[in-house]
């Protein structure tokens, strides 16, 4: 979890202009929320959250349009205080004369992007809860397979990180490798991302430490995924008892989000990567209404009355 997101940082990942104020983008962002002041620009400053990111879109440069210079300068200073991170302009709006003097009074950056106004205000919100969000680590391998995101789990030394190198050589991506810090980003998302000194490595018993992007290119890892499949692999024992039809609906909690799970058992010949991406095809299959083992007890319902009818 980080304390604060720069303005410096929400330039540069999200391409912002900078129309002024470029010395002082070492300001701290600590809130998400965005403010649209539309009640300010009336006068009305009882309830100001002059801590938050400021976005002027059509509606708000309108309005100020219709005041004089001098009523557009008071109105901007007070908009402006020394906890206000700062001001940004939607649709490449260019902003106002008064604006940048009360901002730059002020030493607040002054930016400018060319995206709709909803647009920015959501993508700033995602990208600055996405740092501010308390992470918490887990222990496991983070993939991508077939763009779903899948958790491997198991006991140290089940083959977890061996599984997931199988899985990058059939095309599949890294996200983390036995550390993967994961944050809540809304009720019902969990996102997954690598600690950063060991992002885009993995640990290979007997070889050690490996750069998985140096050996196999970009297109084999990510920064970051959503974690919406949990596997966990456990030795197999024969007194011990798997889901042989895939009924069972476990779940893993992770960051205050239950995720569907399923144990697949491990032991000598089994192919854990081509089970585990089989696992994630038939996962996303249900994901979008189709259910293997109902269609397995329809026909198994369908074969009996046959039988029971002859």
């Amino acid at each position: 979890m980080s304390e604060f997101v720069t303005i410096q940082q929400l330039v540069n990942e999200l391409q912002l202009e900078v129309s002024s104020g470029a010395e002082n983008l070492d300001r701290k962002i600590l809130t998400s929320d965005i403010s649209r002041p539309g009640l300010e620009l009336t006068g009305y400053f009882s309830y100001y959250p002059y801590d938050r990111l400021q976005l002027f879109g059509r509606k708000e440069v309108a309005f100020s349009e219709r005041m004089t210079p001098e009523e557009r300068l008071i109105v901007m200073r007070r908009l402006c205080t020394d906890e206000t991170p700062a001001i940004i302009f939607a649709r490449s709006i260019e902003p106002t004369k008064e604006m940048v003097q009360a901002a730059n009074e002020r030493n607040i950056p002054v930016l400018v992007s060319s995206l709709t106004t909803s647009r920015i205000s959501g993508v700033l919100s995602n990208f600055i809860e996405g740092h501010l969000a308390p992470r918490t680590s887990i222990h496991g391998v983070l993939m991508e397979i077939y763009g779903l995101g899948v958790l491997i789990q198991g006991d140290s030394g089940i083959g977890k990180s061996e599984t997931g190198l199988e899985l990058i050589k059939k095309g599949h991506r890294l996200v983390a490798d036995d550390r993967v810090d994961v944050y809540q980003e809304d009720e019902r998302t969990v996102i997954g991302e690598p600690a950063r000194i060991l992002e885009h490595m993995m640990e290979i018993r007997g070889i050690g430490i490996i750069d998985v992007m140096n050996l196999y290119g970009a297109s084999a890892v990510r920064n970051s995924s959503q974690v919406q499949l949990v596997i966990q692999l456990e030795h197999w024992a024969p007194d011990k008892k798997f889901d042989r039809l895939g009924g069972a609906a476990e779940t893993e909690r992770i960051a205050n989000v239950d995720i569907p799970k399923i144990s697949i058992p491990v032991k000598t010949g089994r192919n854990v990567a081509i089970i585990i991406e089989v696992a994630a095809m038939n996962f996303r299959a249900k994901t979008m209404g189709y259910d293997a083992t109902k269609k397995f007890e329809e026909n198994l319902t369908n074969l009996i009355q046959m039988n029971s009818e002859t």
